[in-house]
């Protein structure tokens, strides 16, 4: 039952809130819009309120608000027919005499038509969706921060360091330090350090241990910004693991959570640094782990995958190694009022946005491979495994799942409404509209590319899971 209830909440609320966008949008600047519908193609519920229609449709691929268009026609192939061929007739079931086209025989108003707005108000339309699925992350991680509080590390010992060349300084710090204070600002954790490293402006950044001051010049000409002297620094977590991604090259090859790292191609491995050191360099290549498991000492033989990392120091982006491990969880929780929340929460939905940015253009620049996206059946999965996970677990990929589907959106494909703002920009510019036969071509033209995208997607899930399921019978 899990699994068909946890997508349906999860992806559901995130397709709803981005149509709800739409439709108030749509609603405040007069717009008609006589249809709401989550899904595509023939409805298995409908039910009308008021001049619109609310309809569950029978492929859950998305949704839309459909509106009083000029260009009704192009976009009903996708949206299950034009309101014309879906009119209702006299002796129909729901015809209203008193009701607007599709329900009954009055005229669309003129100024309730789309194309009758501004320029303005067709883009604060075609945002809205956007903007409420950014609104929903931020809503959700900020409450989740009230409810669960603030992950604290508690630690204060540096696990590795990552000395940039315009920061040769900081080759003075090595792991195994404990940092006392940050321009004499005494840290009590990991959380604390971050913070008073972050708040450093050009100058000096002293770094206090218990061998003394470490100065690293930033926020100057060649110098690096202090939040990025404060990302080269990783906090000791020992090399433990935590679970192990599902069909990763790690689970398949034998390796589970609670497993204790001993050696890696035979030499000792005291920290997830060391491990990730280790790791890193060795994609494609077959690497001996030696682990501690309940008592007794086994060996597997792992092949690290090649996966995109942007390096925290150049900012590159770069194949590195990866097993699908997450270090065990050794942090702790404190509460946190709302002023902290509601930064915390914004801090998450910016940094999970910028991350989508940074995959979409490594697809865009082929230094991400189209072997990493994931479809309907990994977002089925994660969810899932999410709602087993608990609440907390399941709201997060509600928030991560919510800003996915708002920077995916902007997209400049067709049918998404990052092309529909383009092409109505480039007509106010052209000062009129494209023909119907042009649209028409765009429009076909886009949902091509995101069945392609589609069809690509949900391919390597179907891989994964073969590959999952031959590693579970084997393993």
């Amino acid at each position: 039952m899990l699994a068909y209830i946890a997508p349906i909440v999860v992806f559901g609320l995130v397709i709803f809130v981005h149509e709800l966008g739409h439709f108030i949008a749509a609603k405040l600047t007069g717009v008609y819009a006589p249809r709401f519908s989550i899904g595509f193609g023939p409805a298995l519920i409908r039910h009308r309120h008021g001049e619109t229609e609310y309809v569950l449709a029978a492929l859950p691929l998305g949704g839309y608000v459909r509106m009083a268009s000029r260009h009704d026609a192009e976009a009903a192939m996708i949206e299950g027919g034009s309101e014309e061929s879906s009119a209702l007739k006299p002796d129909d079931a729901g015809y209203d005499p008193n009701a607007m086209m599709p329900f009954g025989p009055r005229p669309v108003p003129e100024d309730r038509w789309f194309e009758s707005k501004s320029l303005a108000a067709r883009l604060f339309i075609m945002i809205a969706g956007v903007t409420m699925n950014f609104l929903l992350a931020f809503i959700v991680l900020t409450l989740l921060g009230l409810t669960y509080g603030e992950v604290v590390v508690a630690t204060r010992e540096v696990g590795a360091v990552h000395v940039a060349p315009n920061a040769p300084a900081l080759a003075s710090l090595r792991a195994g330090d404990t940092i006392t204070a940050i321009n004499g600002t005494p840290v009590r954790n990991w959380n604390e350090v971050r913070d008073e490293i972050d708040k450093v402006p050009a100058g000096t950044l002293a770094i206090t241990t218990q061998h003394g001051d470490v100065r690293v010049p930033v926020g100057g000409a060649n110098e690096p910004p202090a939040k990025d002297v404060g990302a080269a620094i990783d906090f000791f977590i020992p090399p433990i693991i935590g679970d192990m991604l599902p069909g990763s090259a790690g689970a398949r090859a034998g390796l589970r959570g609670g497993d204790s790292i001993v050696t890696i191609n035979d030499l000792p491995v005291t920290s997830w640094s060391q491990l990730q050191e280790r790791v890193t360099p060795s994609a494609g290549k077959e690497v001996p782990f030696e682990v501690r498991r309940g008592g007794r000492t086994l060996r597997f033989v792992v092949t690290p995958e090649p996966m995109p990392q942007k390096d925290p120091v150049t900012k590159i982006t770069t194949q590195v190694g990866k097993i699908g491990a997450t270090p065990a969880d050794f942090s702790s929780r404190q509460p946190m009022g709302l002023r902290e929340a509601t930064v915390e929460g914004a801090r998450r939905t910016w940094v999970t946005a910028t991350g989508i940015v940074d995959i979409v253009r490594g697809l865009l620049t082929r230094e991400v491979s189209v072997r990493q996206l994931g479809g309907p059946i990994a977002i089925t999965r994660a969810s899932v495994a999410a709602a087993r996970s608990g609440l907390e677990t399941l709201f997060s990929l509600i928030a991560i799942l919510s800003v996915n589907v708002a920077v995916l959106n902007l997209l400049p494909i067709p049918i998404l409404d990052g092309g529909q703002i383009l092409i109505n920009i480039a007509e106010s510019v052209k000062g009129g509209p494209f023909s119907a036969r042009t649209r028409e071509y765009v429009l076909r033209a886009g949902l091509v590319l995101i069945l392609l995208i589609f069809a690509m997607s949900t391919y390597n899930d179907v891989v994964s899971g073969v590959k999952d399921a031959i590693a579970k019978l084997f393993g």
